[in-house]
């Protein structure tokens, strides 16, 4: 590509690969929840993780030196939340539109302010309590409470969000002293013997035409926020947080495709008023500090 090329034309190409890259990854789920349990899969991820995170640390400025932590106990919490995480949105996979998942998920930015309150003492200003109003209302959209049975799965994937709140909250903290690698290596070995131990108890050898899906699982995992991480390193989140809403339409045209399932308009309502409450969020941080990129999400931590 041009190196006259616009940074935001450049981000949206690294969008685009974020975008193919979620979508491949929650097919691919979808895919191996009808022969395996969500902790293997996440065992399975975690696996293939240790190996590739292990190669890019080899190979990077600051080499295994980078893995030198005094803040053990930092990653233990940040891991076990996002595991929480990781297992409510691969469960959720397997049992309710793929659309409604990706929507729930949105509610993440959300808890992640109500958590940055409670736990940064960050202050909740009016344009972040609008994004909340927002969010909230959208979310009762999306579950309809009283209107219809929910399934288990849907609070089972907004609890994974609220996990997912609190890891990227720890990867605030953790980002301070520790680099990416490092907190991407971390989170590869203590998430392993998270999947690992429920797996053994039930166990399924995973036939061969389960062994691409799980490749797919775990490196569309790390291509989707690589890709992102540096489209919010080229341009503001008024540019990337839109593309990212992108999964949603794009997730339900691949469920209708490929699963049958029936594009919900309140959910693409209730996902459209998380996305208003977003963008006045950012207008206003973007006013308030014109040089500071902000971002609602964490680009480091693969769902």
């Amino acid at each position: 590509m041009s190196k006259d090329q616009h940074p935001s034309i450049i981000a949206a190409f690294w969008m685009t690969g974020a975008l193919f890259s979620f979508m491949a990854m929650a097919v691919s789920g979808r895919e191996l929840s009808q022969d395996l349990s969500t902790f293997q899969i996440l065992f399975f991820r975690s696996l293939i993780g240790v190996f590739l995170i292990g190669f890019l640390v080899a190979r990077s400025r600051h080499g295994w030196s980078q893995l030198a932590t005094r803040r053990t106990k930092g990653h233990l919490i940040r891991n076990l939340a996002h595991f929480g995480g990781q297992y409510g949105w691969f469960y959720g996979l397997a049992f309710i539109p793929l659309a409604e998942v990706i929507a729930i998920e949105f509610t993440t930015p959300i808890w992640t302010a109500l958590l940055a309150w409670l736990l940064l003492s960050e202050r909740i200003t009016l344009p972040r309590l609008i994004a909340l109003i927002f969010g909230v209302s959208g979310l009762l959209l999306i579950l309809r409470p009283g209107m219809e049975s929910l399934h288990p799965a849907s609070f089972a994937v907004l609890a994974g969000a609220m996990g997912y709140a609190l890891s990227y909250i720890q990867t605030k903290s953790l980002s301070a002293t520790d680099t990416p690698l490092c907190i991407l290596f971390y989170m590869t070995v203590m998430q392993l013997p998270l999947g690992l131990i429920p797996s053994v108890m039930d166990w399924k050898t995973p036939g061969m035409h389960s062994i691409p899906w799980i490749l797919v699982v775990a490196l569309t995992a790390m291509s989707a926020h690589y890709c992102m991480a540096r489209a919010f390193k080229l341009a503001d989140a008024t540019v990337v947080v839109p593309m990212d809403f992108l999964r949603l339409p794009l997730i339900a045209v691949v469920g209708y495709l490929f699963y049958e399932e029936v594009i919900d308009w309140p959910v693409a309502a209730g996902a459209g008023l998380m996305l208003a409450g977003n963008l006045i969020n950012i207008h206003a941080e973007r006013r308030k500090s014109p040089l500071r990129h902000e971002s609602l999400r964490e680009p480091l931590s693969p769902e």
